[in-house]
């Protein structure tokens, strides 16, 4: 069972959507377990202060290196997990590959950042990952997290209904997912492709292929790119 922690100054934020459609069964049947710690409660001072004022001046605050410190040793009781991650947009992209890596672990925490982001030193110190989600910046780190962990526990067996789903969605052979169908075969005077309704499984594949490479090369020039690269090694 792949066991997650978030540390998090909103809790309260989790299980979220992560709680719904077949995550949250799957969180319900125990395949997988989501634990959240408020970073808040490791503070030692009357106003739980979690932040402070850059070194070197500039705008906005800071998250104190000893108050997560402090989290992480609370939780973890000197137990490192499988795989630390801080969300942080400057960290290396997260994608279909890593997600399916991180699915395979035993347990992996995960830090929210909040302000200006924490302090380095307790990334460096406790060998934080850095990961992002894509090329802009969120308020926090917790909606970053929940895409994490739902791209992950996906591919969990058990999780989705049907194991096809992850062979045959976006990303998996380096391509976008080919347009899909269904009921009513005639919508609003737009016909579903013919070749859908043939029966012939080995022309449906090749059909449902060229689509993909099509959709892939008008949307996401750069997959393109390095899918036909990838072709000629």
């Amino acid at each position: 069972m792949l066991n997650i922690s978030v540390f998090t100054l909103f809790p309260a934020l989790f299980p979220g959507p992560l709680g719904a459609s077949v995550t949250g069964r799957g969180l319900q049947k125990k395949t997988w377990s989501l634990e959240t710690i408020d970073i808040r409660s490791f503070t030692q001072d009357k106003h739980r202060t979690v932040d402070d004022t850059p070194f070197g001046g500039g705008p906005g605050m800071v998250m104190r290196p000893d108050v997560i410190d402090r989290a992480l040793k609370g939780h973890f009781n000197q137990q490192k997990p499988s795989k630390l991650i801080y969300l942080s947009p400057r960290g290396k992209p997260f994608t279909q590959s890593l997600a399916k890596e991180l699915a395979k672990s035993d347990s992996i925490g995960l830090l929210c950042g909040r302000f200006e982001g924490v302090d380095q030193r307790v990334l460096d110190a406790w060998g934080f990952e850095e990961v992002s989600i894509g090329d802009y910046v969120l308020t926090g780190g917790e909606l970053a997290a929940m895409v994490l962990i739902d791209a992950c526990v996906r591919h969990i067996p058990g999780v989705l209904g049907s194991s096809d789903s992850l062979t045959e969605e976006s990303f998996s052979h380096g391509l976008v997912e080919y347009p899909q169908y269904t009921r009513p075969r005639n919508w609003e005077g737009r016909e579903v492709p013919e070749i859908l309704n043939s029966g012939h499984h080995g022309r449906i594949r090749k059909w449902r292929h060229q689509e993909s490479e099509k959709m892939t090369k008008k949307y996401r020039p750069e997959l393109w790119k390095a899918y036909v690269a990838g072709q000629k090694d």
